[in-house]
C-alpha cells in the first residue's frame, strides 16, 4: 500500500471562473481526496468518493497559538471545526503558530504547546488529526513563527499526542531549508500530510521549477508512507490538465 493523492481546492480555483466539473474531473483522474473544500461542496465530494482531507481549524493564519491571549478564541474555533469534522468525515484540521510577537522564542514555543495540548486530546478522542504547517517567511508569510521543520517537530514532541503531526509543504520547505529528502526521512513519523508546488512561483510541478518531485515520490513510497500527498499549486493554464500531470508524477509503477 502506498500514499493517496489529493489537491487543494482553493489553489485550483483561485482567480478563475467557477469550475463546476473540477471535483468530478479529479475523481476521474484518480484522486482520493480534496483539501480545503468549501463546506457547500462537501456533499458533492462525498457523492464522488472524495475524502475531505483537511479543512481550516481556525483563521486567520497570522493569529495563532504562540499568543496566550488568543488561546480561548482559537480553541473555540478549533472545537467548532472539530465537531464539523467528526460529523462530516473530515480527516484533519489545520492549526497555526501565528505571527511573531514580543515573546521570546522559547516562550512562543511553550505557549503554542500549551494551547494545543487540550485540543490534541480532544481531536484524538474524536479520531481527527491536527496538522501544524511550517510556512516560508521569505516570500509568502513574513513574520510567521513556525517557518522551520525543527520548530514544528519540537511542538509535536512536546504535545505528545498522535493526533498532532506536521503538514510538510515541499514548496515552503524548499524556500526555507532545502535538504528535502533527508529532512522528510528524519521526521516522517511526525508528518501526517504533504503539499506540493513548484519552486519558485508556486505553480505546476513541471520542468520549469527546481524540485525533483519524481525523486520525492519514490522516496515516500520507499519509506512506506501511506497518508496523503496533496497538490497545492496555482496552475498556469488548464486546472484539470495540471491535476492530471501532477497525479502522473506521483503515480509510481
Amino acid at each position: 500500500m502506498t500514499y493517496k493523492q489529493s489537491f487543494a481546492h482553493w489553489s485550483f480555483t483561485q482567480d478563475r471562473a467557477p469550475q463546476p466539473g473540477l471535483l468530478a474531473a479529479a475523481a476521474g483522474i484518480g484522486y482520493s481526496g480534496v483539501d480545503f473544500l468549501p463546506s457547500e461542496l462537501w456533499p458533492q465530494a462525498h457523492d464522488l468518493g472524495l475524502e475531505l482531507v483537511i479543512i481550516d481549524g481556525h483563521e486567520p493564519l497570522e493569529v495563532g497559538f504562540i499568543d496566550r491571549s488568543h488561546h480561548g478564541q482559537l480553541q473555540d474555533q478549533v472545537r467548532r471545526a472539530l465537531d464539523a469534522a467528526a460529523t462530516n468525515g473530515v480527516r484533519n484540521l489545520s492549526v497555526a503558530s501565528g505571527d511573531r510577537g514580543p515573546n521570546t522564542a522559547e516562550d512562543a514555543l511553550s505557549a503554542c504547546v500549551e494551547g494545543l495540548v487540550p485540543l490534541a486530546a480532544e481531536a484524538e478522542a474524536a479520531g481527527v488529526g491536527l496538522l501544524l504547517e511550517p510556512l516560508n517567511t521569505k516570500v509568502d508569510h513574513p513574520g510567521h513563527e513556525c517557518d522551520r521543520t525543527a520548530w514544528a517537530a519540537e511542538v509535536v514532541d512536546r504535545v505528545g499526542s498522535p493526533a498532532l503531526r506536521i503538514l510538510y509543504d515541499f514548496y515552503h520547505a524548499q524556500i526555507m531549508e532545502g535538504d528535502l529528502l533527508r529532512t522528510v526521512e528524519a521526521n516522517l513519523p511526525k508528518i501526517g500530510h504533504f503539499h506540493t508546488a513548484g519552486v519558485p512561483g508556486r505553480h505546476d510541478i513541471d520542468d520549469r521549477q527546481e524540485v525533483n518531485y519524481r525523486a520525492i515520490a519514490n522516496a515516500l513510497r520507499d519509506h512506506g508512507y501511506t497518508d496523503y500527498v496533496a497538490h497545492e499549486f496555482i496552475p498556469r493554464a488548464d486546472p484539470v490538465e495540471a491535476l492530471r500531470h501532477a497525479h502522473s508524477v506521483f503515480t509510481l509503477s
